[in-house]
């Protein structure tokens, strides 16, 4: 006989949790489904075993990569417990293997497939779990697993496309201020010394950059210390509820950075939303998911009161439309979509133009970054080089 600790939901749906003596993790969880308790996680007391953290965790690909493999298998008809078990030792990724393996047993043990994912939350978020739970209770996991995957591989397009676009940017961006910072702080004060030891009258240019570098050298220390308090205080303040809202509020309102983000929210939103409701997880489930996913939190909040207006049978349509975030041919189109009984085509439809619009944003900032840091470059270094030039020809017009 052994102890377990186990969660889970009672008739009410309320969350319960407690000890049980059985002779097995099996029969502990028909013990408790006879007392009408469906099990969230059980473990044996004494014997829990930890994930590994290690750097880097299990990546959106290697899931994408996961469901498309399961979905494979299980249409071929292999047993679910067989297809897990090849799929775990395949594995690469130490963390993903060790998950695969628990998911495994807890599915031998008797739950199912929903539950035995739920209790590795670090790995399965609840949009792959609520899928999950929904093809398996319509009978079509197989079908419901190639949506998953085909769900994930277009965020990871999404996600790979705008990350791709800032790279060049970023890198110039970083190359140009590490070049101007060792330019200040070491090259500068070398023509200082020499304009100093020539006794020459400076222009206030010179003077101006004399002093910066000046500044630089003395404070160097100090200002990347305040500069790394700088950016802990507002990761802590972005983690807190105001702040979150406070800093997404600004990034919305930021010129042609906002609207991308604007665009990049909404396509992540109809591409869940159609995804969750073609898949056959209810509509309040789906749009608190969506919510969650959407990258944004004033986008999220305009999510969470259509929730509400749901709730109380009203449409989903007229909350997005009346918080001015949602463009009119986005709400016009969930419109039609709740009058046709079509909400996952025509977010759908929608998710594909946005992704679209998407791209294009990425492109259309590109090529306006690429002049901006032209410009940028081009005035800072031409600056400091007519600076340290005018005394020079200061110095020579006094000899000639």
């Amino acid at each position: 006989m052994a102890t377990y600790a186990w969660k889970g939901r009672g008739r009410t749906g309320r969350l319960q949790e407690g000890v049980l003596v059985a002779g097995s993790k099996s029969q502990a969880i028909i013990n408790l489904r006879r007392q009408q308790i469906m099990v969230v996680s059980i473990k044996e007391k004494g014997r829990e075993i930890a994930l590994p953290k290690l750097r880097g965790g299990v990546k959106q690909k290697e899931l994408a990569v996961f469901a498309r493999q399961l979905a494979f298998m299980i249409d071929a008809g292999l047993p679910l417990n067989q297809a897990l078990e090849i799929l775990g030792m395949q594995q690469d990724n130490k963390v993903f293997q060790k998950v695969l393996y628990h998911v495994r047993q807890d599915v031998e043990s008797g739950l199912s497939l929903t539950e035995a994912l739920r209790n590795h939350p670090r790995v399965f978020n609840e949009l792959f779990c609520n899928m999950i739970a929904a093809g398996e209770s319509g009978g079509i996991l197989d079908t419901i697993l190639q949506r998953l995957s085909v769900h994930l591989e277009k965020a990871i397009k999404l996600k790979r496309a705008i990350k791709s676009a800032m790279i060049y940017p970023s890198v110039v961006i970083s190359v140009a201020v590490l070049v101007l910072i060792i330019i200040l702080w070491k090259v500068i004060p070398v023509f200082g010394a020499l304009f100093s030891s020539l006794g020459a009258q400076l222009p206030l240019p010179t003077r101006i950059l004399i002093q910066t570098s000046n500044f630089l050298g003395n404070y160097i220390v100090f200002i990347l210390i305040t500069l790394a308090l700088v950016a802990i205080s507002l990761r802590y303040y972005y983690g807190t509820y105001n702040g979150r809202r406070v800093i997404d509020g600004m990034l919305l309102k930021i010129p042609v950075m906002g609207m991308l983000i604007k665009k990049i929210g909404i396509a992540r939103f109809c591409r869940t939303l159609g995804t969750l409701i073609s898949s056959g997880v209810p509509i309040l489930d789906s749009m608190e998911i969506t919510a969650k996913t959407s990258g944004n939190a004033i986008l999220e909040d305009a999510i969470l009161r259509s929730r509400k207006s749901i709730e109380q049978g009203k449409t989903i349509s007229d909350p997005l439309r009346e918080t001015d975030l949602f463009p009119p041919m986005v709400t016009q189109m969930i419109s039609v979509g709740e009058h046709t009984g079509e909400l996952d085509n025509m977010v759908t439809k929608v998710a594909d133009f946005y992704e679209e619009e998407v791209d294009n944003s990425v492109a259309n900032l590109l090529s306006l970054l690429e002049p901006a840091m032209v410009l940028f470059l081009g005035v800072t270094i031409g600056g400091i080089v007519i600076s340290l030039y005018m005394p020079i020809f200061s110095l020579l017009g006094k000899i000639t």
